[in-house]
């Protein structure tokens, strides 16, 4: 019996009590199951174990995963990457190369036009490696109601409780509020607090999930956290390696063109 399968309010608000028991007692979870998040096996029987249900436009589909990778919950995506999770969930999907993945338009960035490029790769720190997104947009970032050319990607942020980077060799303090959605062993969204308290919204979603190294996502499972870096269109580019990306990420902040902020799964304490 999974005596140790965690089944959260808002997941049995879509399954139904009906249903939400029948995992509890057995019936209808798995005998093992490869984690949603860190693709690594469990066992409902002797690990903490979170359902997680993807909800898509028209299908819902519940996975698994381990309670210290991602806490029982509802997750809102489109049909599209629905069916990509549930390939990657199956083993179906073929895993992309990183640390490079491009990225889409966030709802939210003045304009709506730029597109956001989204980097994964690891960041060495204090002797530790820590996983890292670089955000980079593919044009300049004018101020909602400017006419001007000017690029103000930075001061939105700066406003938002991102913080100017003068060291890279110290960690970015965190951000409450915000948070990186990392499922099925894949990068969806990097969501930020609604207006008026309403829930999360995405401030940079994936088109398609983004596949991430093992070394970025074991990094990521043993911090909790993830390290985010912004810079102004030209200032980063895409980079074939890390040393090459960190290299990038010095010469920003020492042009005062580099803010960062950390942030936790989605889901986990200070989301």
């Amino acid at each position: 019996m999974p005596r140790m399968l965690d089944v959260s309010d808002e997941v049995r608000a879509e399954i139904g009590d009906e249903e939400a028991e029948r995992l509890l007692t057995g019936d209808d979870a798995p005998r093992s199951y490869d984690c949603t998040s860190c693709r690594t096996p469990g066992d409902p029987e002797t690990d903490p174990t979170s359902t997680v249900l993807f909800v898509g436009d028209e299908t819902a589909v519940l996975a698994f995963a381990h309670a210290g990778c991602i806490p029982s919950q509802v997750v809102s995506v489109s049909e599209e990457q629905l069916q990509g999770a549930v390939r990657s969930i199956t083993g179906d999907s073929p895993a992309a190369e990183a640390p490079a993945a491009g990225g889409a338009a966030p709802q939210s960035v003045p304009g709506g036009q730029a597109v956001l490029g989204i980097t994964s790769g690891l960041v060495l720190i204090g002797g530790e490696l820590h996983p890292a997104l670089v955000v980079e947009p593919t044009a300049p970032i004018a101020r909602p109601g400017s006419t001007g050319p000017g690029d103000d990607f930075l001061p939105l942020l700066i406003e938002q409780g991102f913080i100017p980077v003068t060291d890279t060799a110290e960690l970015p303090t965190p951000l409450a509020g915000w948070s990186v959605l990392l499922a099925a062993g894949q990068l969806h969204a990097v969501l930020q607090p609604g207006t008026d308290g309403s829930g999360p919204v995405a401030w940079w979603q994936a088109h398609q999930a983004l596949s991430v190294t093992e070394g970025w996502r074991a990094a990521v499972n043993k911090s909790q956290r993830v390290l985010v870096y912004a810079a102004p269109v030209g200032s980063i580019g895409q980079q074939p390696r890390e040393d090459l990306l960190r290299d990038a990420l010095d010469k920003a902040a020492a042009a005062g063109k580099l803010v960062a902020a950390s942030m936790p799964l989605a889901g986990t304490p200070g989301a």
